[in-house]
């Protein structure tokens, strides 16, 4: 549904973004996930068709963005960080002034309005005055106007931002909602959302990609960095020998559980080999020792391990799945855009 191959936005001596490159299928939630300033608005600008792209192509639907640009716009929703909305008119108003621009035929205003008011849960606020609305309200009317033309392509460019907890739960289920019927790209830099929301994701560090996959197959890449943690009470000298000798155990590091030397209390923390299950034998290992075990809990790598990984060491995960595995072409002397 989206396809986005070798694209780049230069302003003047500044590489916005470069050899962007990744797709995202029909019904999918792509993630878009970056630090700041790493390129994720531009990309989004350039699907959206608000700016052109300095090389490299991007297609929705199988229309060209620069070349296709109306057929795309008609096949799109976008909302911006800030969305496009008229604080002084109401919200039903407001969507019936979107509904005229985007063309929907008089006949079915309505019926397409009442569809987006009912699943933003916008219906006790269709006559309020979106500048009485909050800022989690005046997110989804944002959302609405994106949606009320039932476009099958969703571009959301930071909708959580500044939203409480509260909000951020309602809007998140909101886009969870819009999955399947919809190919919908969220951008974002907040960990928790592509968890929760996203069926893939594609990270952008310093305006390239630098990894495209599941969010559970991300983290498989730092399995390495799995293991145990275990608090212990007792004399842990041998005790670290004999789990390093375990079968899976990659290595034991020991730390005083406090700073108080009276407190005869350490932590073990334990790091597994790649594939490797030895938490039976660890614990065996630590009873039988006869030490004091307090809590013993499984470490496993997060989305926020691979996000850390990939923004500052500016490594590259693999997609196995994908022909992103390619690698990136030099980048063109050309400044046009290529079709």
């Amino acid at each position: 549904m989206i396809e986005v191959e070798h694209l780049s936005k230069v302003y003047g001596s500044t590489k916005a973004i470069e050899e962007v490159h990744f797709s995202v299928e029909a019904g999918e939630i792509l993630g878009f996930l970056g630090p700041n300033g790493a390129g994720k608005t531009t990309t989004m600008r350039i699907l959206a068709g608000y700016i052109p792209a300095t090389t490299g192509t991007a297609k929705i639907a199988g229309y060209d963005v620069h070349e296709q640009s109306m057929e795309v716009r008609r096949r799109i929703g976008y909302l911006p960080e800030t969305p496009p909305l008229y604080p002084e008119m109401t919200v039903e108003g407001f969507l019936y002034f979107v509904a005229r621009i985007k063309g929907i035929p008089a006949g079915d205003r309505a019926k397409k309005i009442a569809s987006a008011i009912k699943r933003c849960q916008l219906e006790d606020k269709r006559k309020v005055i979106i500048d009485k609305l909050s800022k989690g309200y005046r997110q989804r009317v944002g959302i609405a106007q994106a949606i009320v033309h039932e476009p099958p392509v969703i571009i959301l460019d930071e909708p959580t931002v500044g939203l409480d907890p509260r909000q951020i739960i309602a809007v998140r289920d909101l886009i969870k909602s819009l999955a399947g019927e919809h190919t919908i790209i969220l951008s974002t830099h907040i960990l928790p959302e592509v968890s929760m929301t996203c069926d893939r994701v594609t990270i952008i560090n310093k305006g390239k990609v630098v990894a495209t996959n599941t969010p559970d197959n991300l983290k498989r890449e730092l399995a390495g960095d799995s293991g145990y943690e275990i608090e212990v009470e007792g004399d842990v000298m041998e005790i670290q020998k004999d789990l390093e000798a375990i079968p899976g155990v990659f290595a034991v590091e020991v730390d005083r559980h406090s700073e108080k030397e009276a407190d005869n209390r350490f932590l073990l923390r334990i790091s597994l080999k790649p594939e490797a299950e030895p938490g039976k034998d660890i614990a065996a290992a630590i009873v039988n020792s006869g030490l004091g075990l307090y809590e013993m809990r499984r470490t496993r790598p997060s989305l926020e391990d691979v996000f850390l990984e990939l923004t500052t060491q500016e490594k590259s995960v693999s997609n196995r799945s994908s022909e992103d595995q390619k690698e990136e072409e030099k980048e063109s002397p050309n400044p046009t855009t290529t079709k």
